[in-house]
């Protein structure tokens, strides 16, 4: 199932780089221009929902690797919104989000426990090649999820923006190319690892991931004790990346849907909106995350499929505006990525449907 995703991966993010190249203009730009306003406003309306809990799930991730470092969630959450918040309003972000990378960078020492764990390899490679249907209600629940946090509609659109804000060019393209690809390969390989790790680690003993703390055992062949601490730092880090990036996500779709000015390098003078929506979503999210006893898993498990559940609506304009040869040229969809793209919603929505088929009837079971 992973392959498959990651294919659709590739797909996906590759068409809102070329996008964002050829129009130099954001998603919500282009969806109000070629769709018109009451389209626009579904979209947007779809993605605040989603990027709003979405948001609220990284601070609820930074709150659990807080106490994991013995750090109290209610001075870590407060302290990390303001401290996020003051590097993209300053404008010193950019530059600071390299330590957050570093810091999400530990996860690679999943690769390293999923080796030490000596899983079986054979049921390795038939899963991923041979894709399994699940049966059941928490399967289905798992694989929606997994697709709504991988194929997440807000980094596809935080890519497009951000590519039409660089102002790539198209004869410039095939380097955003080979780093989308490059991107979603590497995301990808730490995501199985973590997935081999925790079974070989946690599901031959019987150990249900029901909080950070559950999570961090798989890391135990590489880190021993400190693997609280280890998993602590690097859930840090990447929720430390991504709060901001989905707050910015949101700013962005909206004022490009009403076509106000926006923009990371702005401030609150000349984009009062922009800046004004982030700090709201920053600030929201936060205030959220403080409530207590948030549990941990079934939070994040629960954000993702809404994130899943959305998707569809990002791929049909997607796909609609890709395949605008007035609006792309010669850059136009091919065939294949135009088959992987009406696959994925097709899945997407297939899986969605029974999945609310099966939430429905599942107290009656």
């Amino acid at each position: 199932m992973l392959i498959v995703i990651l294919v659709a991966l590739i797909v996906v993010q590759e068409m809102c780089a070329r996008l964002g190249s050829v129009t130099g203009m954001g998603f919500s730009d282009l969806v109000r221009e070629r769709f018109g306003i009451r389209m626009t406003s579904f979209v947007v309306l779809a993605l605040l929902i989603a990027n709003l809990g979405t948001t609220f799930s990284e601070f609820v991730g930074i709150g659990a690797a807080a106490e994991l470092l013995s750090i109290p969630r209610l001075v870590a959450i407060p302290v990390s919104a303001i401290l996020l918040w003051s590097l993209v309003v300053f404008g010193s972000y950019k530059i600071v989000e390299r330590a957050f990378l570093a810091m999400a960078l530990v996860f690679v020492a999943y690769p390293v426990a999923a080796v030490l764990a000596q899983p079986h390899w054979g049921s390795v490679a038939h899963g991923l090649v041979v894709p399994t249907v699940p049966h059941t209600f928490g399967g289905t629940q798992l694989v929606v999820a997994i697709i709504g946090t991988t194929i997440t509609p807000y980094m596809q659109l935080y890519l497009q923006s951000t590519v039409a804000e660089k102002a790539v060019r198209p004869e410039d393209y095939v380097y955003e190319r080979i780093d989308v690809i490059a991107g979603s390969l590497f995301a990808n390989l730490v995501a199985l690892a973590i997935m081999v790790a925790t079974a070989a680690t946690l599901f031959d003993r019987g150990i249900a991931v029901n909080s950070a703390s559950d999570a961090a055992r798989a890391l135990e062949p590489v880190a021993g004790s400190l693997a609280e601490y280890l998993f602590a730092v690097g859930l840090l880090g990447a929720c430390l990346l991504a709060a901001p990036v989905l707050a910015l996500t949101s700013a962005y779709s909206v004022t490009e849907a009403i076509g106000l000015e926006k923009g990371v390098s702005q401030d609150f003078r000349r984009a009062p909106v922009f800046m004004g929506l982030f700090t709201g979503m920053i600030f929201v999210s936060m205030g959220a995350a403080l409530v207590p006893g948030i549990p941990f898993t079934s939070t994040l498990l629960l954000i993702q499929i809404v994130d899943a559940l959305v998707l569809p609506v990002v791929l049909f304009c997607l796909l609609r505006l890709t395949n605008d040869r007035e609006l792309m040229g010669n850059r136009a969809n091919s065939r294949f990525f135009n088959i992987v793209g009406v696959t994925t919603v097709v899945v997407v929505i297939s899986l969605s449907v029974i999945l609310t088929a099966m939430t429905i009837a599942h107290p009656f079971l």
